[in-house]
């Protein structure tokens, strides 16, 4: 299924940062970054309670959100963008 991830991390101490670079780290394993704290990409629903488990680990449940937005297939989502388009294969050389 395809899977849009927002992730809101309280940067309020030296653990935020932290917990930051880690959200972002096990994200990147799985899809594509395409704005800040965004994430897109195509997952199957193992890889999903995966990828929770493993965010899991870090986000502190008082302090910070992740949000999983959900469809069948990325062609059910009308995608625009507003201001500067930036392509999710433009992170390959």
């Amino acid at each position: 299924m395809y899977v849009i991830l927002v992730y809101d991390v309280k940067l309020d101490s030296a653990i935020g940062q932290k917990v930051l670079r880690n959200v972002y780290k096990i994200c990147k394993k799985y899809m594509y970054h395409i704005q800040n704290s965004t994430f897109e990409g195509e997952l199957s629903r193992a890889q999903i309670v995966k990828l929770r488990y493993e965010l899991d680990e870090y986000i502190r449940k008082d302090k910070d959100s992740i949000i999983i937005f959900k469809s069948r297939n990325e062609r059910w989502l009308d995608k625009e963008f507003w201001g500067l388009e930036d392509d999710k294969t433009s992170n390959f050389f």
